[in-house]
């Protein structure tokens, strides 16, 4: 667990700074552009001022491609795990688009009703974690706690 209160409101602090952003493949960069993997990237930046890891480049159909669960890999490898899977102010939620398929898309929770996501053909935005959500979120995570 994350520790602190504080977290939680700078991470979705963050988040709502990159509303607007237009969707962009790959992209990483407030206001020019991202993808949902970006602004999770983004956030993480702002929060903890480098990434954890080498991000590969990857195409748009990455996991129809290949059967490898690589967002859920990379998330169980840097964010701490939310057993209780709810979708909680500041925390990570990944979805499944099919039951049968790789998790593929990513949001940051406002709260346990709304969410701030990078979506194909939009800019990021502030959503509420309708039932459609709620039937493809796969896994929650939280943000690692600051080290002093």
């Amino acid at each position: 667990m994350n520790g602190s209160r504080e977290l939680p409101e700078r991470i979705v602090q963050s988040a709502r700074r990159w509303i607007g952003t237009p969707y962009m493949h790959q992209a990483s960069v407030r206001g020019a552009g991202c993808d949902c993997l970006g602004l999770v990237r983004g956030v993480w930046r702002e929060i903890y001022g480098h990434e954890p890891e080498a991000m590969p480049a990857y195409s748009p159909d990455w996991a129809e491609a290949g059967a490898r669960e690589s967002m859920l890999e990379a998330a169980q490898r840097n964010f701490e795990p939310c057993p209780e899977g709810k979708p909680l102010q500041g925390r990570l939620l990944l979805f499944r688009w099919r039951a049968d398929a790789v998790i593929k898309h990513a949001a940051i929770a406002v709260s346990a009703t709304h969410m701030i996501h990078a979506h194909d053909g939009a800019c990021v935005c502030e959503v509420a974690i309708s039932p459609f959500w709620r039937r493809k979120l796969a896994a929650v995570f939280e943000f690692p706690a600051l080290k002093n």
